[in-house]
């Protein structure tokens, strides 16, 4: 379980749909180290810190498994590690295997997974489609962000290794169902009772899931 890709980018102006719109979707690959901090890795930025960034979305991980399906998908082989917007590319790790507060230590950083990722349309600007945002809910391939409980230099060939496996059990890939699901079974509600228990999922995340129950 390891960084194959570390990217970073600032908050630049893209047109998009007759409009111009600020984004940092857009990162590139870096060599070196860098230091992963409370609310983001350095030399990285996002431009509505209101739905991404913060404590609880400092840095985003994406699956280096999941590129393989999406060039079939989109029928594009011109998709270089960072293209979702992730700051970890990673090898190992997939939304079936990791779960809601389970801890990492990274380098000399410590991090707590906190929730998948639900795409907005920067993403669609990003794949210049309207489409793209369905079809990446649809592909459950959603990936995953971090908090920083510990601040630490980080890097390419880094592992991740798993200090703490949540006791709660519940996955990446649960919550994004329950999330999304327009109906629940009797499963999803025990998933849904047990991701409230969890103290890493943030506080707007549990007050949907209440609403849904």
């Amino acid at each position: 379980m390891t960084i194959v890709s570390m990217n970073v980018g600032l908050p630049r102006e893209v047109e998009w749909q007759g409009q111009i719109i600020t984004t940092g979707i857009f990162k590139d690959p870096i060599r070196g180290r860098r230091m992963l901090r409370t609310l983001n890795l350095d030399g990285d930025g996002q431009a509505d810190l209101e739905v991404h960034g913060g404590t609880h979305k400092a840095a985003y991980c994406y699956p280096s498994e999941h590129y393989s399906y999406w060039k079939r998908e989109l029928r594009r082989d011109d998709l270089p590690y960072g293209t979702f917007g992730e700051n970890f590319t990673t090898e190992g790790l997939d939304e079936e295997s990791v779960h809601i507060g389970d801890e990492f230590s990274i380098g000399t950083a410590r991090v707590v997974v906190t929730q998948p990722r639900m795409p907005c349309y920067k993403l669609g600007m990003r794949f210049k489609s309207n489409e793209m945002v369905k079809r990446f809910l649809a592909s459950r391939r959603s990936g995953f962000y971090l908090a920083v409980t510990r601040e630490g230099e980080v890097g390419v060939g880094d592992a991740f290794q798993r200090i703490v496996q949540h006791l709660a059990g519940v996955r990446v890939s649960d919550i994004t169902r329950v999330y999304v699901a327009k109906t629940y079974g009797p499963d999803d509600e025990r998933i849904v009772h047990k991701a409230l228990e969890v103290d890493a999922l943030p506080e707007s995340w549990k007050e949907h899931l209440r609403r849904r129950l």
